[in-house]
This record gives structure tokens, C-alpha cells and sequence, in this order.
């Protein structure tokens, strides 16, 4: 519990150096195995012209050179702000499988960084959208699918 703190104290940190320089937003992340930081992260939107450097992100990132490989099973993350969902689906994908934060969504609307309008998208379907999405080609579509399946070398994730 008390390591859980500091770690999650060190990404507020990165989170606070940020917000006071010109990289990018409040927010900050680290990932730590087996009791060890292995990356940090923070947001560089506004530097790298990259609306996905996120923290969150860059720290997965990292990490994952770190490890050499796109798995972070047994990875956690701590992060300084409860993800956004792109964020998360980032988390999940890389199968870290627990999060610690320390502000919530709630906190970083009031900061002006609102993520529930993508909340109130993901639900509907993708015709409904703000995001214009048209389905064409379905059958082409499914042909890297197919050739993936057929495929013996592929690396499972």
C-alpha cells in the first residue's frame, strides 16, 4: 500500500512539473514491475502535435521498449488522473491489469480537459456519431482478416 502511494506520488509529480511547463497537459504516469519503475510518462499533446501523448500513453510506450514486448502482464499503472477512454483502452490492450489514480475525471472537466463526450459516443451506434462513420467494402474488409487466420506465423496478442 505505501510503495502504491509513492508511485502514484511520483506520477503527480510529473503531472505538477508538467502543468507548470509548456509540453503539454496536467497529467502524469509511471508503470512499475515487480516494484520498480520501468517508465514514465507525461503529457506532450501540444509539443509532438499528437492528440495520443497522452501520459498514460507515452508512458505504455516506453515501457513496452523497455520490456520488448507489446505485453505489460504484471505491469501497473499509476497515473495522476483517472484515464480517458483512450487511455484506458490503451491499458487494456497492453494487459495491464491494475490502475491507480489520484484525480478523477470529474476533477480534470473542471480543468477543462472533459472527456464525456466521447463517453456519451462509444454507446451509440457508429451511424449516430458525431464522428461520421460509413461502413463500405465489408467483404474486402474481411479479407486481411481471413489471410490472419490462415496465417501460422502470426504473433497472437
Amino acid at each position: 500500500m505505501e510503495n502504491d502511494k509513492t508511485y502514484l506520488r511520483e506520477a503527480i509529480s510529473i503531472a505538477a512539473e508538467n502543468a507548470a511547463g509548456t509540453e503539454g497537459g496536467p497529467f502524469g504516469a509511471v508503470i512499475v514491475k515487480e516494484n520498480k519503475i520501468i517508465a514514465r510518462g507525461a503529457n506532450t499533446v501540444t509539443s509532438a502535435n499528437d492528440p495520443t501523448a497522452h501520459a498514460e500513453v507515452n508512458a505504455i510506450r516506453e515501457a513496452c521498449k523497455f520490456v520488448k514486448n507489446f505485453s505489460l502482464e504484471g505491469c501497473t499503472l499509476y497515473t495522476s488522473c483517472e484515464p480517458c477512454p483512450m487511455c484506458l483502452s490503451a491499458a487494456y490492450w497492453a494487459g495491464i491489469k491494475k490502475i491507480y489514480f489520484a484525480a478523477g475525471r470529474n476533477d480534470a472537466s473542471e480543468a477543462g480537459f472533459s472527456d464525456s463526450f466521447i463517453y456519451d459516443q462509444i454507446p451509440l451506434p457508429p451511424s449516430k456519431r458525431d464522428v461520421r462513420m460509413e461502413q463500405m467494402l465489408e467483404d474486402e474488409g474481411q479479407k486481411p482478416f481471413k489471410e490472419w487466420l490462415s496465417n501460422n506465423k502470426r504473433v497472437e496478442y
